[in-house]
């Protein structure tokens, strides 16, 4: 049976560094109808640029492939899944260990899946070595108390 979401949507852009703002931003724009705070919007806009850019450096190196973004959401949940069609890893459970690098060279190398577990609720990472990688991350968003409960709620103190 396919779950009900109460909003969906799909993105597809070229595998190109000036693309993860541009993701950031549309994913942002998405999740905003579930009115999250100023720090649940920042970590799920830091959580997609760590997947889009692992996409592009990682998935597609020094190709253009393209990368997908799939977000849905449910209740006060944001799924996301994030995908290329690239080299794939290896070995999924190396690659998440905190500072493991393919890339020694580049700055802030080996913290991407760490950034995203420590940020977004649940990460989980799929990987086919030449067929590419899927990041599935998912947030819950707490939902607000309106200004009449929150008096109530002092009001009964």
């Amino acid at each position: 049976m396919k779950d009900n979401f109460e909003n969906e949507m799909k993105l597809e852009f070229i595998s190109k560094a000036s693309n993860e703002a541009f993701a950031r931003i549309a994913v942002a724009a998405f999740v905003s109808g579930l009115d999250p705070n100023i720090e649940e919007l920042a970590d799920i806009k830091t959580a997609v640029s760590e997947a889009v850019t692992n996409c592009i450096i990682h998935g597609y190196e020094d190709k253009q492939g393209i990368v997908k973004i799939v977000g849905k959401i449910k209740q006060n949940e944001v799924i996301l899944e994030i995908s290329d069609t690239g080299k794939g890893i290896e070995n999924v459970d190396m690659a998440k260990e905190p500072l493991y690098t393919t890339k020694p060279n580049l700055e802030r190398s080996g913290m991407g899946f760490t950034i995203m577990e420590s940020f977004m609720d649940e990460v989980k990472v799929e990987s086919v070595v030449d067929l590419g990688t899927k990041v599935t991350m998912s947030k819950k968003i707490k939902p607000k108390i309106d200004e009449n409960e929150e008096f109530q709620l002092i009001a009964k103190d």
